[in-house]
């Protein structure tokens, strides 16, 4: 049995029935709760007070007695009190349980990492104050709100007799101005029954909070939950390509990594990449679905010849496509096929502004990842086959 321990605002009645129907088809798993006193969401120093340490540190204690696996604060006042408070938070609460700790902004800026989220529609409950410094402090880790939706609240209890329909609207509204996905941002709305048909609608992952804080606490696990949209679905393989991609870049010194692969189950075709990793200032090929990929030089080489195709420059056969050569600058790659059985599913690429020499240290560095991204796709059919067992007749 894997166990999550959770510290839950107070006046919280959202969270709890929402987390508990979403693990109702998973055996495997079992939810502990405690509370902490929260009633009122501002920017005063009385707001600020209900977040102190001195009662998240006893309700991770009170957690850790149940032998839980992993803790997390299940409240976005990190969002605006800011990501360094989180982090010094779980700091402190690991060093007092020796229990894995998260919260559940951390969770929603690793759900924008793993899908490469940088232009973000916010929805919220609260005032426009709080919602500003919301957007201030995700601005400041790499993420712009583009679009918001707020409702001006500041009673915590209050938050949660939004109906469900006002909430679909506030997502669809936000889904606009280019936003990459929506995301939720307070664990008292019930955004986690809307997700999945709002991301439907928009064609946007949509990130609830509470959703969020599930998926993150359930990463060790493997599970994938279906029925609660895209991050509980897929967003484990997601953030382990996404791992994967930007382990490759650090292990190369690249400029560019990227992963295509044809995931249907998943949503993923080799089109649009299903992880990207960058250097600083070097542009990104993530939603650009321009070409079709399959039917370019270079990747019609791999189908045919199935193993890595370095070039230390674009002087001879296969040539890239013009686009990646003059929109985005590449003048030399290696590509590393991932074949499941017969097909081959999708591709790692790694490009280099510059020509460059490819060493045998960097092939062998695509050579574990293209491995690494075979070892995950294995691990999400054993995690997918657990949920579904099969019955004999």
């Amino acid at each position: 049995m894997y166990r999550v321990g959770m510290i839950v605002p107070s006046s919280n009645t959202c969270l709890e029935p929402t987390t508990s129907r979403m693990l109702s088809e998973i055996d495997r798993v079992s939810v502990h709760f405690a509370r902490v006193p929260v009633t009122r969401i501002g920017l005063d120093p009385a707001a600020d007070r209900q977040f102190a340490t001195e009662p998240m540190l006893a309700a991770a204690r009170s957690l850790a007695d149940a032998g839980v696996d992993i803790i997390a604060w299940n409240g976005t006042a990190g969002s605006w009190l800011g990501i360094d408070h989180d982090r010094a938070l779980c700091a402190t609460l690991a060093e007092a349980t020796g229990i894995e700790v998260t919260t559940s902004t951390l969770a929603l800026l690793e759900a924008c990492r793993a899908y490469g989220v940088t232009r973000l529609g916010l929805v919220v409950p609260y005032t426009t104050e709080v919602t500003e410094r919301i957007r201030a402090v995700y601005r400041d880790a790499g993420i712009d709100c583009v679009a918001q939706e707020h409702l001006g609240l500041t009673d915590n209890a209050a938050f949660a007799e939004v109906p469900e329909a006002r909430v679909r609207r506030m997502v669809t509204a936000a889904g606009t101005g280019g936003a990459h996905a929506v995301a939720v941002v307070c664990t008292n709305v019930f955004g986690a029954a809307v997700a999945a048909g709002a991301e439907a609608e928009l064609g946007i992952p949509v990130f609830d909070s509470v959703t969020a804080t599930l998926w993150r606490t359930l990463r060790a696990t493997g599970a994938r939950v279906p029925g609660w949209g895209e991050l509980l679905w897929a967003g484990n393989v997601r953030n382990e390509f996404q791992r994967t991609a930007e382990a490759l870049l650090d292990a190369t010194g690249a400029d560019r990594t990227t992963l295509r692969i044809d995931l249907p189950e998943l949503g993923l075709q080799v089109d649009l990449t299903a992880a990207e990793a960058l250097r600083d200032g070097v542009r990104s090929i993530r939603r650009d679905a321009s070409l079709d990929q399959r039917r370019l030089n270079t990747v019609e080489w791999l189908e045919e010849h199935r193993e890595l195709l370095v070039q230390t420059n674009f002087r001879d056969d296969p040539l890239p496509p013009i686009a990646l050569r003059e929109v985005y600058g590449v003048r030399a790659q290696m590509l590393g096929p991932v074949v499941r059985g017969e097909a081959m599913a999708g591709w790692l690429s790694v490009h280099s502004l510059r020509e460059r020499e490819w060493g045998e240290a960097d092939r062998k560095s695509l050579h574990v990842a293209v491995d690494a991204i075979a070892q995950i796709l294995d691990d999400a059919e054993i995690a997918t086959r657990s949920l579904h067992p099969v019955v004999a007749e």
